[in-house]
């Protein structure tokens, strides 16, 4: 399975990603169609976000890229269907979620046990920055995980927590 490197910040709740699911259209769009769509249902600051967005959706299974272009899939985005989406999908993300346990870690420390990961190429192409374009990534993945329940934050760092309802539903 392919699994995709962007996401965004993690919104307030997970409304957010169905919002952000109902902006993509059902009859399939060119990107830039799609961009704009987003920009302006979601009130993004600029097509670079909502390209995230996109790439995002199709990472969670509720966008595809089509020949004719990408397209809103069906599919309902439960809590529990977004967390298996989110671990199957999102490249980081069972790795991060993986690194947590019981005791509480500090972002820069998952950071330090996921740098091992980042893939090679991404390290030459902006060898001054990688670090921080990365630190950034994880942050947004311990957010995702907050949000849809896998990890809690405490006041000294994150811990892994089991779903409300126990779930992570086959993305299958």
């Amino acid at each position: 399975m392919t699994r995709f490197k962007l996401l965004p910040p993690a919104p307030e709740t997970l409304d957010g990603v169905v919002e952000a699911q109902r902006a993509v259209p059902l009859v399939p769009g060119t990107e830039d169609d799609c961009c704009a769509r987003l920009v302006r249902r979601l009130a993004l600051p600029s097509r670079d976000v909502a390209r995230t967005w996109l790439t995002f959706l199709r990472a969670l299974g509720l966008a595809a890229e089509r020949e004719s272009g990408f397209v809103r899939l069906t599919r309902e985005p439960t809590p529990g269907y977004l967390r298996a989406a989110f671990l199957d999908g999102v490249y980081g993300a069972r790795e991060i979620n993986d690194a947590l346990g019981p005791r509480p870690v500090d972002a820069d420390a998952v950071f330090e046990r996921f740098e091992a990961r980042v893939p090679e190429w991404e390290r030459h192409k902006d060898p001054a920055r990688w670090r921080d374009t990365w630190r950034e990534r994880v942050d947004h993945l311990l957010d995702w995980l907050v949000l849809l329940d896998l990890a809690a934050r405490e006041s000294d760092g994150y811990v892994a927590a089991e779903p409300p309802d126990g779930s992570v539903e086959n993305g299958g």
